[in-house]
């Protein structure tokens, strides 16, 4: 990996890549270890259980692919078709059976790992819409999903912890929180300290 990277943006494609991957790998691990029968169990997420959170997760790789065959082919193609069709979407999918969602799971992570794979050069620097309506080049669909699977690996709430997740993914993650509770106006007057290198940042 680049040593002086400052931010996961500052990586290679190949970088980044790799580190969705193993991120996908490591949130696998993680829904491998949920038996079954706690699929219904809830997570760190408020009002979310494991079957929730699956759903999410897997729909999302399905809608980052949509981004990248509109970055692909030229033709508009939005992760969904508005946000309360992305609602419904999860709603069905948590009441599918383990099995299902184990399923959908693994046919939609193969999925995305392809349409990155056979995405041509030309197509990372497309830009494309979000789905609260940034325009941004397809290549911020490897930042997307490395804040997905990376983080909801630890709602699922088995053994991940904020520890496993490298460190350029949380010294990108931490400022970009920050900066959008300003937005948001909350948190004010909170400080976050980075404990290894002393940084601060102050909402």
């Amino acid at each position: 990996m680049t040593t002086n990277a400052q931010s996961f943006h500052d990586l290679s494609i190949e970088e980044r890549l790799s580190i969705v991957r193993r991120g996908t790998a490591h949130y696998s691990g993680q829904l491998s270890l949920v038996d079954s029968d706690d699929f219904g169990e809830p997570t760190l997420l408020p009002d979310w259980d494991r079957s929730t959170v699956i759903a999410h997760v897997a729909y999302n790789a399905n809608a980052l692919v949509n981004l990248v065959e509109w970055a692909t082919t030229g033709e508009e193609k939005p992760m969904y078709p508005s946000p309360d069709a992305r609602n419904k979407e999860i709603a069905f999918g948590r009441t599918l059976n383990p099995e299902a969602l184990r399923n959908l799971h693994d046919h939609t992570l193969v999925r995305l790992d392809v349409a990155w794979r056979d995405a041509p050069e030309s197509a990372w620097s497309h830009q494309v819409k979000t789905a609260q309506g940034r325009d941004v080049p397809m290549s911020e669909t490897l930042w997307m999903r490395t804040r997905e699977v990376w983080l909801h690996a630890v709602d699922l709430n088995v053994t991940a912890k904020f520890t496993d997740i490298p460190n350029i993914v949380l010294s990108t993650l931490v400022p970009e929180i920050v900066n959008k509770w300003r937005t948001a106006g909350t948190g004010q007057g909170l400080v976050l300290v980075n404990s290894d290198t002393s940084e601060r940042f102050v909402v």
